[in-house]
């Protein structure tokens, strides 16, 4: 790694890194970037975290960590402070919008062994373990990457007072999400690599339990190409996931999003349970509406750019594994910059050659298990409602415990044993 010196050019100030340490660009400061930063930092890089937000977010909706995910979290130091907010009385009930309802299985019975947590648990725990040494700066993004063989030069500007930077670093980290522009600055592939599953999501939190049900009872209303999740917690009112299939995406986003909420659940009567939840949707005082979409890349890194979690793979929520393979892909990458100290492609390549076969599993996984959230058709309902009344069996449901388990435990070995080992 070369040193240098303070330069003054037409984009402004080129403040370029004196230190014997390594330097990393961070960009995004959700889960993926700060267990990113976590990461690097103890593994010897001075870092710095861009967000484009004015302060961190705060809070955030049901997800789940499993087993890669939580062994991540231990070797990054957090574990213990992400808390299991399973409830244990919890009950889930199948309904319909007549008011019928029928024993169901929770998230929990399905997938056996995860913790349920806040998207903002984790983002806490990870935050709040990172060192005072590093550097985060709000309302701020990249607008260039240019590469060298030896370190990255960023211009970055400041969204507050319009000022701009160019700064050398040896690695930059893209962890901005789905429509990243890390990835749009250094990738620029010729065909985008987002792909639409043409379905819809909003998430929201309720203010308390849905009536005529108890805090801790789950609720999933599955109806062909749309559907109602209310996911309890041990200590607290629920979350809500309605999702549902769209043949254009992008109408979705011209009218407010409880228009095409109420357009998409009817034009059938809502009944009362369904109503009383797209009421609350209307008058909660943050939600998330967006498009359910992966990213495919055949490339992960380019030089001394990578990407990590939504931008550069995007697992989507009917995965369940965005949090998991978000902390597994920040622990690997810091593994493998440990292992080749002084080789920045060489450890990117190692880290995408682990951490491939394990994402293009869920990838996979992501696609078929979104039948089960939402089926899109009178098969895929069909095909549901027999594999919750098989899964209610105690044998059939520990064959099918088994058999999602076994299906990625190979990966997941393996992934951890690299990370582990380095």
């Amino acid at each position: 790694m070369a040193e240098y010196d303070l330069e003054v050019d037409s984009g402004g100030v080129m403040d370029k890194n004196t230190t014997s340490r390594q330097r990393a660009l961070v960009v995004g400061l959700g889960i993926s970037g700060t267990a990113s930063a976590l990461r690097l930092h103890r593994a010897g890089w001075d870092v710095v975290v861009l967000e484009k937000a004015p302060e961190r977010r705060r809070g955030g909706y049901f997800i789940a960590l499993f087993g890669t995910g939580l062994a991540a979290a231990e070797r990054l130091g957090i574990a213990d402070a992400v808390p299991n907010r399973v409830a244990p009385e919890a009950v889930s009930y199948e309904v319909d919008r007549t008011g019928r309802r029928r024993r169901g299985l929770s998230y929990a019975d399905v997938f056996g062994g995860s913790r349920l947590v806040l998207r903002g648990d984790i983002e806490d725990a990870a935050f709040t373990a990172l060192p005072d040494e590093v550097e985060i700066r709000y309302s701020t993004v990249p607008i260039a990457l240019d590469q060298y063989l030896d370190g990255v030069d960023a211009e970055i500007r400041d969204l507050t007072t319009e000022t701009t930077t160019v700064e050398r670093f040896d690695l930059v980290v893209g962890a901005d999400g789905l429509r990243s522009t890390v990835r749009r600055l250094a990738f620029e592939p010729e065909q985008s690599p987002i792909r639409p599953l043409n379905y819809m999501i909003a998430a929201y939190s309720l203010p308390e339990a849905v009536p005529g049900y108890r805090l801790q009872d789950g609720l999933i209303m599955a109806e062909e190409g749309r559907s109602a999740w209310v996911f309890p917690f041990a200590d607290r009112p629920p979350t809500v996931l309605l999702s549902y299939r769209t043949d254009d995406v992008d109408a979705e986003f011209t009218r407010p999003a409880i228009d095409s909420l109420r357009a998409a659940y009817g034009p059938e009567p809502t009944g009362s349970t369904l109503g009383w939840l797209l009421g609350q949707f209307e008058k909660a005082p943050d939600h998330l509406f967006d498009s359910a979409e992966q990213v495919h890349l055949d490339h992960w890194y380019r030089g001394r750019v990578v990407l990590v979690g939504d931008a550069a793979w995007c697992l989507t929520v009917y995965s369940g594994m965005g949090a998991s393979t978000g902390l597994a892909g920040a622990d690997l990458l810091g593994a493998m910059l440990e292992r080749h100290p002084h080789d920045v492609p060489r450890a990117l390549q190692d880290w995408e050659d682990h951490l491939r076969p394990f994402v293009d599993h869920h990838l996979g996984s992501g696609v078929s298990m979104r039948s089960f959230f939402t089926p899109g058709n009178r098969v895929e309902l069909l095909l549901r409602s027999a594999m919750i009344r098989l899964a209610r069996l105690p044998v059939a449901g520990r064959l099918l415990a088994k058999m999602r388990t076994n299906s990625a435990g190979v990966q997941m070995k393996s992934l951890d044993i690299a990370a582990a080992a380095a």
